[in-house]
C-alpha cells in the first residue's frame, strides 16, 4: 500500500520542476512587517483574547451584590494571598467601571490589565460597584469581571476589597 502511494505520487509529479532561486517563497521575518501589518496582527489578537471573555449572560455565574469574591491560582503562595486579601498590598493605581455597558467594561477592563501588567504593576484595584439595580440579574458588572479576571492568564489571584476601602475589588 505504501508503495502504491508513493508511486502514484511520483507519477503525479512527473515534469514538476523546482521553482528558481529568485521564485522561491520566503517566510516574513518580524523586521519585514509593515506597521499596518502588526496593527493588524495586534488588534486580531485582541480581539481573539477578547472572546474568550464571554458577554453572554448565560455563561457568566451570578454573585451577589455584597459577596466577598476570593480567587487563588494554583502557584501563588499561601502567605501572599493572605497578605493580598488583607488589604496589605499597596496599589498603584485604580479602574472604575461605573457607568459602563457590559461589552465596554470588558473591553477596558482587559486593556486595563494589559497595560498595567506591562508596566510591572502588580496590584490594583478595580471598581465595579454593587449593582443592586443592574439587569438582567443582580451585581451584573461584578459577576462579569469576577467571570473576566478568573479567564485572564495574567491574573493569578483576586479577592474582595476590605469594607473601609469601599465596596471595590483588589485584583493581582
Amino acid at each position: 500500500m505504501v508503495n502504491d502511494d508513493v508511486s502514484s505520487f511520483l507519477d503525479e509529479m512527473v515534469g514538476v520542476k523546482p521553482l528558481s532561486g529568485s521564485d522561491q517563497v520566503r517566510p516574513i521575518h518580524n523586521g519585514d512587517i509593515s506597521a499596518s501589518q502588526l496593527a493588524r496582527k495586534n488588534a486580531a489578537q485582541v480581539s481573539e483574547a477578547l472572546l474568550l471573555l464571554t458577554t453572554d449572560i448565560n455563561l457568566i455565574n451570578p454573585v451577589e451584590p455584597q459577596e466577598v469574591i476570593s480567587v487563588c491560582r494554583d502557584g501563588v503562595q499561601m502567605p501572599v494571598f493572605k497578605q493580598l486579601s488583607a488589604g496589605k498590598y499597596k496599589f498603584l493605581s485604580e479602574l472604575d467601571l461605573h457607568a459602563l455597558n457590559m461589552r465596554q467594561a470588558r473591553e477596558t477592563l482587559y486593556h486595563y490589565i494589559e497595560d498595567r501588567y506591562d508596566k510591572g504593576e502588580r496590584c490594583v484595584l478595580i471598581i465595579h460597584g454593587k449593582g443592586f439595580k443592574s439587569k438582567p440579574i443582580n451585581a451584573l458588572i461584578k459577576s462579569c469581571v469576577v467571570n473576566w479576571l478568573s479567564n485572564l492568564d495574567k491574573v493569578l489571584a483576586f479577592h474582595s476589597a476590605k469594607r473601609e476601602t469601599g465596596e471595590r475589588a483588589r485584583y493581582t
